[in-house]
C-alpha cells in the first residue's frame, strides 16, 4: 500500500491496478470510497486500459489477426505495476508492455497513473507513451466508487447527482447477458440536473451517456449538502453505476466505451478508440474533489 497525506485528506492506493482504495477526511477519518465488500463488489476504483467496458466475444481484431482481452483491460487486475515516482503529494505508477501483453495487445507502450494531492482535490491523471513504431490503438478511463450512505443517518435514496447543466440525456442500454451496447436508448434526464438515486435504477446495468453538455457532476446528500464532485473535462463518456445491492455509486469518466451489438470487432473502428502516433504521448485526468464541510 501506498499513501499521501495532507491536512485535510489521505489516500491509500493498492500497488495491484495501482487501485485508489481510500479518500479519508484527515481529521475524522470519514473515507468517501466504497469499502469494496466482497459479497456485494470487491473493488474500489478501477483503472481502466486499453479498452473500456465489454467486447464481442471478449475478442477484438488487429490486422486480421484476433486478440482477447477482459472487460475493462488488463490494467486494473495487473500484479506487474511499479512505483514509478512519488513525490509529497503525488504517487505516479508505471506499467509498460512486455512479451506477456503483447500477445494479447500488440502495441509497444508505457501507462502511467498519477495521484495528484492538492488541498481537498485528489486528481487522477493518465499518461499513455507509443514507444512502437506504429500507431498505437487505446482508451483509458475511471470507475471510482464513492460511498451512498457517508453517515449513519442517511439512506441511499437520500443521495442524488447533480450535473452542472441542464441536460437532455439518455442512456444507451447494455445487453445484461454480454454487456454490450444495443441500438435501444431510454431518456433519463429531461431538461433537468438532477439525477436521483436508487438501487433499482440499475437493474439494466450502467447508465451510459455519450450525449452530456456537463463536465462535472456532485454526489449530494438531502441531510448533509454536497459530498463530493468529479470533474472530467477531458472526458466525453460517462458511466453511472453500482449494484442493486450496493450502498455506492460509481462516477465514471471514459475515454472510450464498450462494444456494440453490431460491432465489426475491428480495433481501429472501434467507436471511442484512441489512435497515438509512434514516439508521442496522451494524457487526460479527472479529479475528485470533497466538499469542505465534511473534514472538519
Amino acid at each position: 500500500m501506498y499513501t499521501l497525506k495532507n491536512k485535510k485528506l489521505e489516500i491509500t492506493v493498492k500497488k495491484r491496478g495501482a487501485e485508489l482504495c481510500k479518500i479519508a477526511a484527515t481529521k475524522n477519518n470519514l473515507n468517501f470510497l466504497w469499502h469494496a465488500d466482497p459479497n456485494v463488489w470487491a473493488s474500489h476504483a478501477p483503472n481502466l486500459f486499453p479498452i473500456i467496458g465489454a467486447l464481442k466475444d471478449n475478442t477484438y481484431f488487429f490486422e486480421d489477426k484476433a486478440y482477447q482481452i477482459p472487460k475493462h483491460g488488463f490494467f486494473r487486475h495487473h500484479e506487474g505495476i511499479e512505483l514509478h515516482k512519488k513525490t509529497d503529494n503525488s504517487l505516479c505508477f508505471k506499467l509498460a508492455s512486455n512479451a506477456d501483453l503483447i500477445k494479447i495487445y500488440p502495441f509497444k507502450f508505457e501507462f502511467f497513473i498519477t495521484y495528484i494531492l492538492t488541498d481537498n482535490i485528489l486528481e487522477i491523471k493518465h499518461t499513455v507513451k507509443n514507444t512502437d513504431n506504429k500507431t498505437l490503438y487505446f482508451s483509458v478511463g475511471g470507475h471510482p466508487a464513492f460511498k451512498c450512505p457517508v453517515y449513519k443517518n442517511e439512506a441511499y435514496n437520500d443521495y442524488f447527482l447533480e450535473f452542472e447543466h441542464l441536460e437532455n440525456a439518455k442512456k444507451h442500454i447494455l445487453n445484461m447477458d454480454n454487456g454490450l451496447i444495443t441500438p435501444k436508448t431510454e431518456p433519463v434526464l429531461n431538461n433537468a440536473k438532477i439525477l436521483p438515486l436508487t438501487h433499482d435504477m440499475f437493474k439494466e446495468d450502467a447508465l451510459v451517456f455519450k450525449d452530456l453538455k456537463s463536465r462535472k457532476v456532485a454526489l449530494k446528500s438531502r441531510k448533509n449538502g454536497e459530498i463530493l464532485s468529479v470533474d472530467y473535462s477531458d472526458f466525453p463518456f460517462l458511466g453511472i453505476w453500482a449494484k442493486t445491492n450496493g450502498n455506492y455509486v460509481c462516477i465514471e469518466p471514459w475515454l472510450g466505451i464498450a462494444d456494440s451489438e453490431n460491432t465489426t470487432q475491428n480495433l481501429i473502428s472501434k467507436e471511442g478508440i484512441l489512435s497515438l502516433n509512434s514516439g508521442k504521448t496522451f494524457e487526460a485526468s479527472y479529479s475528485i474533489k470533497i466538499h469542505n464541510n465534511h473534514l472538519a
